[in-house]
Parts: structure tokens; sequence; C-alpha cells
């Protein structure tokens, strides 16, 4: 039968705990010296030690006395007094894990708590009883593993404060773009968290996925933007997942990139803004967009709100309704007479050339080449159905406004 090693001493003998005793007391006594090896090590062993600014280098190097002076009261103590997890990490950092996480990595905390490690390990045999050696070299690899995982656990509590801030501050962000209050501050915030300031953005929203935590919805949007070359901002706003995409003169194929992150459901694409501080013209379109979205449930995934034109206007927003009257009906009134009159007219005959001819006494041929005329002015083609109600509520809104004064 093979025989395992026992612990360190739950039930010791006294004359066990006496060596220990010993052997801790001459450590004790040597903390001093083997915390100034350690840091001379550290100087010659690692670079980015040396290019520390010497505040930040002694912060690291109480640090690394800290972590000494904990071993040797770590060894000392009385069995199952020992502590471990939260407790060591604060015996060892004390008020130290924030500003630590923030001034070197995890990585060089870990390489630097191994470098003191060895120079303990190394002095052993010269600071204790030949005899007590063997038991000393077994607690430093113990402490050791254990101080490494309490490290993680610093570093863990610090990267999830940080995530929580940046997460905060996002949603401060994205918050100001609906609220059009995009000033030097928020762009200043907005850098903070990598957006990279990109001209040419748009806002993307629609129903935030169920059953997922905002960090690993946001981590996702992130990676796929970034995929697609794209910055982007996200944050939750009510039952809204809202996306400030970066970096893409084409609203839609932006969009498309992370249309695959949202709940089902309409997901409704802002007007491309030339910067961060016309980014709420973008994101007053897509919400407009999206609460009037349920008017046409065949709508494609995602939609621009400018596609939406139609219901956006029935639905009451002003935007659209003073968008087709001055980019729509404004522009055939200042055109020609007759594309009103044979818009009408073709609308009036159920959509087909030759009745609107008849009522117009022209030829077909006269009303198609009208027709493209609109189209070139208008971007909206009257054969098409979705444009043709487009044209028809500019046609109804737009004389709503000559009557009254308005246009």
């Amino acid at each position: 039968m093979t025989a395992t090693t026992p612990p360190l001493h739950n039930e010791e003998a006294p004359a066990a705990r006496a060596r220990r005793l010993r052997s801790a007391e001459a450590l004790q006594r040597a903390t001093g010296r083997l915390a100034t090896a350690a840091t001379a090590r550290m100087d010659t062993a690692m670079p980015w030690f040396r290019d520390l600014k010497a505040e930040d280098r002694s912060w690291v190097g109480l640090i690394v006395q800290a972590g000494i002076r904990g071993f040797t009261q770590w060894y000392g103590g009385e069995p199952g007094t020992r502590v471990e997890g939260a407790d060591l990490a604060a015996s060892v950092f004390g008020a130290a894990p924030r500003a630590l996480a923030g001034l070197i990595t995890l990585r060089q905390t870990v390489d630097l708590i191994r470098l003191s490690i060895e120079v303990v390990e190394g002095n052993v045999d010269d600071l204790v009883e030949p005899e007590d050696a063997p038991d000393v070299h077994r607690a430093v690899s113990r402490y050791a593993r254990e101080v490494a995982f309490a490290t993680a656990e610093v570093y863990a509590r610090a990267a999830e404060q940080r995530g929580a801030w940046d997460a905060r501050l996002e949603a401060l962000v994205v918050d100001a773009v609906l609220r059009a209050e995009t000033d030097d501050s928020v762009l200043s915030r907005a850098s903070a968290l990598g957006w990279a300031g990109r001209e040419s953005l748009t806002v993307v929203l629609g129903a935030a996925p169920a059953r997922r935590t905002e960090t690993d919805v946001f981590d996702d949007v992130r990676r796929r933007a970034r995929s697609a070359g794209l910055d982007a901002l996200c944050a939750i706003q009510g039952e809204l997942l809202v996306v400030v995409l970066g970096g893409s003169s084409d609203a839609r194929t932006a969009a498309g990139a992370v249309v695959g992150m949202f709940a089902p459901g309409p997901v409704v694409v802002g007007p491309v803004a030339d910067d961060l501080s016309g980014a709420h013209v973008s994101a007053r379109a897509a919400l407009a967009g999206h609460r009037a979205a349920n008017g046409w449930p065949g709508a494609p995934r995602p939609v621009l709100s400018s596609e939406l034109l139609p219901e956006r206007a029935l639905a009451g927003d002003a935007d659209a309704r003073d968008h087709l009257v001055e980019e729509v009906y404004g522009p055939l009134v200042h055109a020609r007479a007759t594309l009103i009159e044979t818009l009408s007219a073709y609308f009036a005959a159920g959509g087909s050339l030759e009745a609107a001819a008849r009522e117009l006494f022209v030829h077909p041929n006269t009303v198609r080449y009208r027709l493209r005329q609109v189209a070139d002015l208008t971007g909206f083609t009257a054969t098409r159905p979705r444009d043709s109600l487009t044209l028809q509520i500019a046609l109804v809104l737009g004389r709503q406004a000559a009557a009254s004064d308005v246009l």
C-alpha cells in the first residue's frame, strides 16, 4: 500500500510543534533580508519592475514583504487557524488589491510571487535546522499555491468591478446619445470605453434577449462588431437592446453583423450619422421606427427606419411626416405640376397605366415616363407596392400641409 503525505500539522506532537515554531522564528528574523533579496532579484529579472516609478516600486516591494511575512505567520500558526482564500489575500495584499490590479498585470503578479517564493526556498536550508528543512520546503510549496489562488481572486474581483464600472459608463454614453446630449464629456467617456471616434455610425435597436446577462450579450455584440471592422457601444434601455455601431456608411450591412444578438421581433436601423455627436438623429429615427414596426409584419430584419416612413407617419412621428412632405411631396410640386396629377391619376386608376392615360388624355408611355421622373426625384417607384404606399401617404400629407400653408 502506498503511503500518502499527511497534513502538515492537523494534530501535532509537542516535539513537532516546537520544531515548526523554531523554524518560523528563524524565518521571521530573516524576513527583511529575504524581502531585500527578492526585490533585488526582481530588479534584475523583471524589466517591467525597473520601469515602474519609485513610488510604485516601493508599493510592490511592500506586497513582497507582506507575502514573506505572511508565510512565516502562516507556517507558525496554530493548527486549524490558517487563513485561506479571501483572508489570505487580505493578509498578503492588505489595502493593495485594487491599486495593484491597476498597476501590474495578473501574469506579472504571479511572476513576482513565484520569484519571492524561490528566494525563500533558496534560503531555507541556511536559515533553519537541517531536520526541519523538508517540512519547511513542503510548507513553502503549499503556501505558494494558496497565494496564487488568492491572487487570481483579487484580480477576478477587480475585473468584475471594472466590468461593472464600464457597463455603467457605457449605459450613460448610450443614454446621452438617445437624449441628444452628446457633449465633450460624453465623447471623452466613449473614448475611455475604447470607442475609436470613427465617422459614419448608426443606431440599431430591437428587443433585448431574455435569460442572458448584459455583460454576456454586450461581449458577443462587440465581438461580432470587431469581426466586421466596426466599433460598438451597447446598453439595455427598458426592454430594448440599443447598439451604436461606428465605422460603416452602409447602415443595413453594419446592422447585419449584430442582428442575431436581438430577441425575436423587429430590429430597426437608424440613418447613418457623421459622428457620435450627431448620433441622436439616428437613434430618434430608429426608436420611432421600432414603435411603428408592428404596422408592417412582413418587414425585413433588420429594417431601415426610412423604410418605415408610412408606419411612422401614421403613428404620429413628426420627423417622418416632415420628411414625406419636404423630401417627397415638395420635389414633385416644384418640378412639374403634371407629376402630381399623373401620380394621383395612377393611384385613382388602381395602378393601371392604361386607365391613368385615358383619364389624362395621354399615351400610356407618357404616364410611364412621368412615373420614372417621380422615381428619380423621390427615390420611390410608384409601381412597387411599398413605394406606392409611401407616395400615397406623402400626397395626403403634402396636400394637408399645402392647405395649411405649411409647405
